[in-house]
């Protein structure tokens, strides 16, 4: 991924017929930028459509929101990453807070979801981020770094070089709250630290994004910070002309 990287997540929100009105408004306003990546990650129902109207634009690529471990079987609801390759998706997000703490998916589940998606030939986005009472203790960088560890302890030092990190601190997600460019630096640097250490490699170019109450207003002092290579925005990314205006950063 060219840096910087700009992800929206749509979550469960723009069905098949918003995602073409949706794409159609930001297509128009943001015409194609080769010195920036730009993914967008809508829900699993719109993703074919979305493939659709992006096929004249490769400079966005299209993202799956959720991936199961396993190609297929009885898991009534799920979507294998195989199949999200077929819909059209390149990338899949991993880890977000919502799998981990709305639906209790922990860090071995995470772990295959990266292998599993992986293998199919999606590009890994792994999220990690702390809530406010383990920010209160003090153990941010301990529960970031074990997040990290655990959901890319099934993929080799080559394949973790290949994937993206998304700082998100569950604290700030949705809350109006946003951790300072500072925070976000801090985490970051032990983010990176940390995956010189499982690459070994002096420079790594792995892209660690933050997200968290991302808006047009606060996200070019974010991206401005040093160790933020991109941005993962929620909410604000439902706009499309936001989403435009924040792209263009």
């Amino acid at each position: 991924m060219k840096k910087p990287v700009f992800a929206a997540n749509w979550k469960m929100n723009l069905g098949p017929q918003e995602t073409r009105g949706y794409l159609k408004t930001f297509l128009e306003a943001f015409p194609p930028a080769e010195d920036r990546t730009v993914i967008i990650f809508p829900p699993a129902i719109s993703l074919v459509v979305a493939g659709f109207a992006l096929r004249d634009r490769p400079d966005v690529m299209l993202g799956v929101q959720n991936v199961h471990w396993e190609e297929k079987g009885a898991f009534t609801g799920e979507n294998g990453a195989a199949m999200a390759k077929d819909a059209g998706a390149t990338v899949a997000l991993v880890g977000h807070s919502e799998r981990r703490h709305t639906f209790g998916e922990g860090d071995e589940i995470t772990a295959k979801k990266c292998a599993a998606a992986f293998k199919a030939g999606l590009t890994v986005v792994l999220c990690v981020g702390e809530k406010i009472e383990e920010r209160d203790r003090n153990t941010t960088q301990a529960v970031v770094l074990r997040q990290l560890k655990a959901g890319i302890s099934r993929l080799t030092p080559a394949q973790v070089a290949q994937i993206a990190i998304a700082y998100e601190p569950v604290w700030a997600i949705g809350t109006g709250r946003t951790a300072t460019p500072e925070d976000a630096t801090t985490v970051h640097t032990a983010i990176r630290r940390a995956l010189k250490e499982v690459v070994n490699a002096k420079n790594v170019e792995i892209p660690i994004l933050y997200g968290g109450s991302v808006s047009k207003e606060n996200a070019d002092s974010l991206l401005k910070a040093p160790e933020v290579d991109g941005l993962l925005v929620g909410g604000a990314s439902l706009d499309p002309a936001i989403w435009a205006s924040i792209a263009h950063t």
